[in-house]
């Protein structure tokens, strides 16, 4: 699900293009263009997805927007677009999803939500220089502790994961200043999501998992193979991880 189906010159990739790659890589795909703060496209893609796989036993909240600017340089156009986006479309998801969700723990099939946001933490730092994108970010990880709550009880774990470095994507290219040389790639989350969706869900839930700590806990001790720069150790730190 996403709303990007024509290529943009200044980002690279589109909702096709993803699932080409997941079909080249021996998966299967249902590309379904989405815009997650519709309520209606929402629940008509958990519909498709469900028609074509017979249900859903994994949903990944991965889409954010991004503003890392002061109050005066936030328009209440971006501030609406960060929360619509991030938390609103994280909880409609979800909600959206809950139902088959359900139906998959009843069927033992180990149902997981996984929220791409970090963990929380109260500290002014994280706020001050872009305070309406830290509430976004964590709006999404709220829902991560209060599903994880409300969810345990059906058998489906709730968590989120969040990087270490900044990663290597086509949307951190744009943002001035990043080195893409200093950061590690995709595939580091994308490992370390892979024990996450296949833990036991009614023991591995209410988690804000951190990915090379995570890999470690899993023996994973070798990460030089995820850095854009072999032999680095001088990584640009993400946001959000103390």
């Amino acid at each position: 699900m996403a709303k990007t189906t024509e290529p943009n010159p200044k980002l690279p990739g589109t909702l096709y293009s993803a699932a080409e790659a997941i079909v080249a890589a021996g998966g299967q795909a249902l590309p379904v263009p989405t815009d997650i703060r519709d309520e209606e496209a929402v629940a008509a893609a958990v519909k498709a997805g469900v028609e074509r796989f017979g249900g859903i036993d994994i949903l990944v909240n991965n889409a954010s927007a991004i503003s890392l600017t002061p109050t005066p340089m936030t328009p209440m156009k971006r501030f609406d677009l960060m929360f619509g986006v991030n938390v609103r479309g994280t909880y409609c998801c979800t909600q959206a999803c809950l139902p088959e969700l359900i139906k998959s723990a009843k069927a033992g099939r180990n149902p997981h939500v996984l929220n791409m946001s970090p963990p929380l933490s109260m500290k002014e730092h994280w706020f001050k220089g872009h305070v309406a994108y830290t509430m976004a970010k964590y709006g999404m990880s709220e829902c991560t502790l209060g599903h994880a709550g409300e969810f345990r009880p059906h058998g489906i774990g709730v968590n989120s994961l969040w990087p270490r470095t900044a990663i290597a994507t086509a949307a951190l290219q744009m943002i001035p200043g990043v080195d893409l040389a200093l950061c590690r790639k995709p595939e580091i989350l994308a490992d370390a999501a892979w024990f996450i969706l296949t833990s036991d869900a009614k023991k591995t839930t209410g988690n804000f998992f951190i990915d090379d700590t995570l890999l470690a806990q899993h023996g994973v001790t070798d990460v030089d193979r995820y850095s854009m720069t072999p032999g680095n150790k001088n990584f640009m730190p993400d946001f959000f991880v103390d």
